[in-house]
C-alpha cells in the first residue's frame, strides 16, 4: 500500500471517456508503475458562487483538522499494538482495506445526501469528527491514568532500594518484633558494606551481632539489624551520621496481600481498557477516514468548479506515483489539462503570485506549487 496519493481533476473539453483514455495511455507509456484510478464524485449541489468562494476559504483548514484526527487515531493504534506486542491487523473502512476504499471510493448518499448544501455536508463532517476526537481524548486519558498508576507501582517495586517497596524482599521470618526487641532495615551503599559490618554494633549500646543481608542491587544492599527497642532511635541517628539509611518498615501479611490484589486489578483494568480502546480506535478510524474521503471529494468538487467554471465538466482520478515518478506524472497531467486555456493560465499565474506574497491562496490547490489542474495530496501515514 502506498503512503501518499494524489487526488486530481482535469477539465473535460470533449468527453470524459476520451480524457480518461488519454490519461491511461500517458501513464502507461511514461510512468507504467504509477497506479491510476477513477475518483467518482457525484453531482453535488453547487449553490451560489459567493457561497462556494466562502466555503473554499475554510476547506483547507477543515481538511487539516480531519486529516489530523485520522493520523492521531492511527498513531494511537500503533502505540497500543507496540505496547501489547500484538499486531491486530491492517486498518480498514467498512471491512475494506484503507487503500482499496480510497481507490474505489463510492459516495455514501444515505449519510451525505447530494442535494444537501456543500456547507452543510462540510459542517456535518467537521462536527462528527470533532465528537470522535473528544471521545478519543476521554478514552486515552482513562487508559493513561491506569498506566500511570501501574508505572508508579512498578517503579516502587523495581527502583533503587532507597525508594522501592520492600514488602516483596522481606519475609516474616526476617523481622523480630517483641516487647523488648525490634528489627530495623538498613540501606547500605554497595561499596560501604564492609564499613557497615564492622561498625553497626558500635552505633549505639546493646546492639548484638545480628545483621543479615537480604538483597543487593546495582547501588545498595539491604540489611536487617535486630536490637533493643529502647536504643532504636539512637541507632537511627548514628546510622544517618555514618551515611546509612534506616527505612521505616512494618511487615503485614494483610497489607502485602492488599497490594498484590491492587496490582493484579490494575493490570487487569489496563488490559481491559487497552483492548477496548484498540477496538474503538479501529472502528473510529474507519469512520473518520470515510468522512475524510467524502470531505476530499467535496473539496475537489468545489475547487474544480471555481477553477473550471459551470456547468461541472471535469474528470477526477487518484494516483499513487513513486517519488522518482512524480515529476514525470506532473508533466503528463499538465500536458492533458489544456494549459493554454486563458482562464486557467490566468488563475495559475495569479495563485503563484499570491503564494509568493504569502496570502495563502495557493492553499486552495493543495500543493506548494500551482498547477493548471486541481491537485490535493493525501498522506496515509
Amino acid at each position: 500500500m502506498a503512503n501518499k496519493y494524489w487526488t486530481v481533476s482535469l477539465p473535460v473539453h470533449n468527453s470524459a471517456s476520451q480524457l480518461w483514455n488519454q490519461i491511461q495511455e500517458g501513464i502507461s507509456k511514461h510512468s507504467f508503475d504509477t497506479p491510476l484510478y477513477r475518483f467518482n464524485i457525484p453531482n453535488l449541489r453547487v449553490g451560489t458562487l459567493d457561497s462556494l468562494l466562502s466555503l473554499s476559504d475554510d476547506l483547507a483548514k477543515s481538511n487539516n483538522f480531519v486529516e489530523g484526527v485520522t493520523h492521531k487515531i492511527r498513531r494511537q493504534i500503533e502505540e497500543l499494538q507496540r505496547v501489547s506486542g500484538v499486531d491486530s491487523g491492517g486498518l480498514t473502512v467498512d471491512g475494506v482495506p484503507v487503500d482499496s476504499y480510497l481507490t474505489r471510493f463510492v459516495w455514501d448518499e444515505a449519510k451525505y445526501p447530494t442535494m444537501s448544501p456543500l456547507k452543510e455536508i462540510v459542517d456535518g463532517i467537521h462536527s462528527q469528527v470533532a465528537k470522535i476526537e473528544d471521545d478519543l481524548k476521554v478514552r486515552v486519558s482513562e487508559y493513561n491514568n491506569i498506566r500511570s498508576q501501574l508505572n508508579a507501582i512498578n517503579r516502587k517495586q523495581t527502583g533503587s532500594l532507597a525508594v522501592r517497596d520492600l514488602s516483596n524482599l522481606v519475609k516474616p521470618e526476617d523481622i523480630i518484633t517483641s516487647e523488648h526487641l525490634i528489627t530495623l532495615l538498613a540501606i547500605v551503599s554497595k561499596y560501604s558494606q564492609k564499613d557497615w559490618l564492622s561498625s553497626y554494633e558500635t552505633l549505639t549500646v546493646y546492639v548484638p551481632r545480628s545483621s543479615k543481608k537480604l538483597y543487593e542491587d546495582n547501588e545498595y544492599a539491604l540489611y536487617t539489624v535486630t536490637l533493643f527497642s529502647r536504643v532504636a532511635d539512637n541507632f537511627r541517628t548514628s546510622a544517618r551520621e555514618k551515611g546509612f539509611q534506616i527505612r521505616d518498615f512494618e511487615y503485614s501479611q494483610e497489607t502485602h496481600e492488599n497490594r498484590k490484589q491492587e496490582l493484579d486489578k490494575l493490570v487487569e483494568d489496563q488490559e481491559r481498557l487497552r483492548a477496548s480502546l484498540l477496538q474503538w480506535c479501529f472502528t473510529s478510524y474507519g469512520e473518520v477516514f470515510s468522512s475524510w474521503m467524502h470531505f476530499c471529494a467535496v473539496r475537489l468538487f468545489a475547487e474544480s468548479i471555481l477553477r473550471y467554471g459551470l456547468p461541472p465538466s471535469f474528470l477526477a482520478c487518484v494516483l499513487a506515483p513513486s517519488v522518482k515518478s512524480e515529476k514525470k506524472v506532473r508533466s503528463i497531467l499538465e500536458g492533458l489539462s489544456d494549459s493554454t486555456n486563458r482562464q486557467v493560465a490566468y488563475q495559475c499565474a495569479y495563485w503563484k503570485i499570491e503564494d509568493e506574497v504569502g496570502t495563502g491562496m495557493v492553499g486552495l490547490a493543495g500543493d506548494s506549487d500551482a498547477h493548471p489542474y486541481v491537485s490535493f495530496t493525501i498522506n496515509l501515514a
